[in-house]
Formats: structure tokens, sequence, C-alpha cells
């Protein structure tokens, strides 16, 4: 479920970028796409890396 939110912000994002920046170049489209791809590969890892923690933890700790 997760992962499907994450997709639907990028996607609002990148449609975003593009009729908020309609002047950029099909470069500068492609770049963006690609730095928010990335940010959110990173935010993944941070999200799956919280999740596991945050379950590996008992509630009688």
């Amino acid at each position: 479920m997760i992962k499907k939110i994450n997709w639907f912000v990028w996607l609002i994002l990148v449609v975003l970028w593009n009729y908020g920046f309609p002047q950029a170049t099909p470069l500068e489209d492609v770049l963006v796409a690609v730095i928010l791809s990335f940010l959110f590969i990173i935010i993944q890892m941070l999200q799956s890396r919280y999740l596991k923690n945050s379950s590996s933890r008992s509630k009688f700790d």
C-alpha cells in the first residue's frame, strides 16, 4: 500500500512539474523525473528500515 501511495505522490509531482513549468525542455523534464525517482527510492529505503526496526521491537521491552 505504501508503494502505491509513493508512486501516486511521485506521479502528482511529475505532473505538477510539467504543468507548472511548461517552458521546460524535455531534458529538464527527464532530469526532474529521475531526481524525483531517486528521492522516492531513498524514501522507500528509509520507510522499510523504519518499519523493520519498529517491527523488531517487542512490546515488552
